[in-house]
């Protein structure tokens, strides 16, 4: 594959990116590869560009749509994703539409209208619609700068989520032939990567590899022996998180679903099967708030660009590495810190293996699907760094601890288990390999549960030998066996444990065996330690700033998450800006933003501010009471002899409060002669904004608190001129 160097493009086109990035979005700095990737596409090159879910994308294209003259055609499978994409950018005012089947008529000539107008900037499109000849012959004569491809990986079998509609997307793309193409996913190995190449005929694209390591989402593998107690046991640690829990099949998204509203929880279940309308009303609560827990199958979440997921949980086992971690990637999506279980038996891999086997898929296909699940399998049973596996199944070598992932933060304690395990052995063999695990563990235990007695399992020789271990350590160290092929599952005979190949040489004492200690999944008991003064000072105000978003998102019918999401509030709430200046250097917060939530963001601060009886000294507090007293009739003397303070500090205040956008009128602490004289000296002094030195080319004298108030008032004209 070859990768062609960028072009390097006009320094004037990358400070328009780095203009168009803060301006729009708020943001003061490109992430990994994304400007590097945007002048190869801007110079006329193909691209494939691996970045994980979170990583920043969708910014790859959408910034050079801004800065180019014609269209951005994006091709996204995913209805909620172009809902929410095109919710996003119209939020921060841009000009984007989208054609899927979810549009009525009228709506339909709207986007078209616009088209014709030259308005829209972005244009997403499904692969389904954007292969009809029809829409095809009507886009061949439109400028289009750039066709990005979303969720590349489904042109190939190696992806994911093939589907055959991908590739006919170069009837498309043929006919646009001169236009730079950009494929973008977030898994894909190496296979794929060359796949989605080939199958879209890309033209000596350059493959960008953003790093898949996602350091912000902490990762466990659990047995999954008691699911539900372990996931009480979570929830009770995450209270009021939202989160998903992804199940194999519809019946268990119910069922689950139902237990945890049985334990007070706001949960929904989510599949196939149920109505179109209570999908779209499972999504919408859940977008809003609404709901805190969605019980799903592997569909739901595709595409939904909520940013505020802190768990994802895998009730059962994913078919494959690139599942597992595109959908461990709707956690975290602000930056912020996030959980993903995933629970594992192997039962899961039989189900995974029929569904193969029994498909009417090519004999190759179903050959790589097999070796995606034994590798998603490996990644359950690894004993070393889990991100490290992960790293390396996509290509990204290295051998240094994550330290956010089980394995890494509490290594498994290894042991010789050989003892455990003829223990066990002897009672399959005594049982004449007719007992299932959890009766094997009870006969060990000597439980006294009826069905031994019924069947005078008590007699065997081996019946409570391992008395001394609890149940839940047996089921752990049985189901080790099995994963090791000491032992295995026979799910055609009521999955009874059975002998293999392996088996007499343990019993009989040729082989050893090694197995770990189980975690304990409990969190550590500790005493609850009272937030500090400055974190219930910042956690008030961050409530406060959710209230205002979940009222603005009520009155603008969007999630809540598109007006500011959790990251932004966060950072609000802890550098507290008191002034539209303060405010725009929030990240994430553009112009378009600022203008339109900034003032009432800001009121909410100061009055918070002010009202708070927490800390006693808060930053800019000092200037707010100021503030207040002037608004209410006082001048700068009256202040400062109310406040104690010296009157240079209030007209300081004011100044600084004035400078920064504040909407306060200084025009009345001087004359119209002393605002001419101070504008003639500050012109002779060559625009110097120091007051004392403005005095010196100032006939009259003047009190430097005048001059200051003059050159602020001075200052902000000419910033409004230029």
């Amino acid at each position: 594959m070859i990768n062609p160097k960028t072009r390097s493009l006009p320094s004037e086109l990358t400070d328009r990116l780095r203009q168009t990035l803060q301006k729009v979005f708020g943001y003061d700095q490109f992430r990994e590869y994304q400007l590097e990737i945007m002048q190869h596409v801007l110079s006329g090159k193909d691209a494939l560009v691996i970045m994980p879910t979170g990583g920043g994308k969708s910014m790859c294209y959408q910034l050079p749509a801004l800065v180019s003259k014609g269209l951005t055609l994006v091709i996204s499978p995913l209805i909620a994703l172009m809902s929410d994409q095109v919710a996003n950018l119209r939020a921060n005012n841009v000009p984007a539409s989208f054609i899927n089947s979810t549009l009525t008529n009228q709506e339909k000539k709207k986007v078209f209208l616009d088209l014709e107008k030259g308005i829209t900037k972005l244009l997403y499109i499904s692969p389904e619609k954007a292969v009809i000849q029809r829409f095809i012959q009507y886009i061949r004569n439109k400028k289009i700068d750039l066709i990005a491809i979303d969720e590349a990986h489904c042109v190939s079998i190696w992806g994911n989520d093939f589907r055959p509609v991908y590739a006919q997307l170069t009837e498309l793309t043929s006919t646009l032939s001169k236009t730079p193409m950009m494929a973008l996913t977030a898994t894909a190995d190496r296979a794929t990567q060359l796949d989605i190449c080939e199958k879209l005929r890309l033209r000596n694209p350059r493959i960008f590899l953003s790093s898949f390591e996602r350091k912000n989402i902490q990762i466990q593998v659990r047995p999954a022996q008691g699911r539900m107690q372990q996931i009480q046991s979570f929830l009770r640690e995450h209270k009021g998180q939202a989160g998903i829990i992804y199940c194999l099949s519809r019946k268990s998204t119910e069922e689950v679903a139902e237990k945890l509203r049985g334990f007070g929880y706001r949960a929904a279940h989510y599949h196939a099967e149920i109505s179109s309308e209570d999908r779209k009303r499972i999504q919408e609560a859940f977008q809003k708030d609404e709901l805190q827990i969605v019980c799903a199958t592997i569909a739901f979440g595709m595409g939904i660009d909520k940013s505020n997921v802190r768990w994802i949980i895998h009730y059962n086992l994913p078919k494959n590495i690139e599942s597992y971690y595109q959908e461990i990637g709707r956690a975290g999506r602000d930056g912020a810190m996030a959980q993903a279980i995933l629970f594992y038996n192997f039962h899961d891999i039989n189900v995974f293996r029929r569904f193969i086997d029994d498909s009417e898929a090519s004999i190759e296909f179903r050959n790589v699907q097999h070796q995606k699940l034994d590798r998603i399998w490996e990644f359950t049973q690894a004993s070393s760094c889990r991100t490290n596996l992960i790293l390396n199944y996509f290509g990204e070598y290295r051998n240094t601890d994550c330290m956010h992932c089980d394995n890494c933060i509490r290594p498994p304690k290894g042991f010789d288990g050989t003892f455990y395990t003829q223990q066990a052995l002897a009672v399959c063999q005594q049982g004449d390999q007719k007992l299932n695990l959890g009766l094997i563990a009870d006969i060990l235990r000597a439980s006294g549960r009826k069905e031994i007695y019924d069947r005078g399992l008590q007699r065997l020789n081996n019946y409570g030998a391992g008395r001394d271990i609890s149940r839940l350590d047996w089921l752990h160290y049985l189901t080790q066996m099995v994963n090791q092929g000491v032992m295995m599952i026979d799910y055609t005979d009521h999955s009874h444990l059975k002998f293999t190949s392996l088996s007499l040489d343990i019993l009989e004492g040729r082989k050893k065996v090694k197995l770990t200690r189980p975690v304990n999944f409990k969190a550590p008991i500790v005493q609850d330690k009272s937030p500090g003064k400055n974190e219930s000072f910042n956690e008030n105000l961050f409530k406060l700033l959710k209230d205002w978003r979940r009222d603005q998102a009520a009155k603008e019918k969007m999630p809540a998450y598109i007006i500011l999401n959790d990251r932004v509030l966060k950072e609000i709430a802890k550098e507290r800006p008191a002034t539209l200046l303060d405010l725009i250097n929030i990240s994430g917060i553009g112009e378009y933003k600022l203008e339109k939530y900034g003032r009432e963001i800001i009121k909410i601060i100061q009055e918070y501010i002010q009202k708070q009886d927490i800390l006693k000294n808060v930053k800019g507090q000092s200037k707010l009471q100021t503030l207040k007293l002037f608004q209410e009739g006082y001048d700068p003397d009256k202040i400062a002899s109310e406040r104690q303070l010296k009157t240079a500090t209030v007209y300081d205040h004011l100044i600084e409060l004035y400078s920064k956008g504040e909407n306060i009128d200084l025009h009345p602490l001087i004359s119209k002669r002393i605002l001419h004289e101070v504008t003639e000296g500050w012109r002779l002094a060559k625009n110097i904004n120091n007051a004392a030195t403005v005095a010196e080319f100032i006939l009259t004298p003047i009190p430097l608190n005048k001059i200051k108030v003059a050159l602020a008032i001075i200052n902000k004209e000419n910033r409004g001129k230029g």
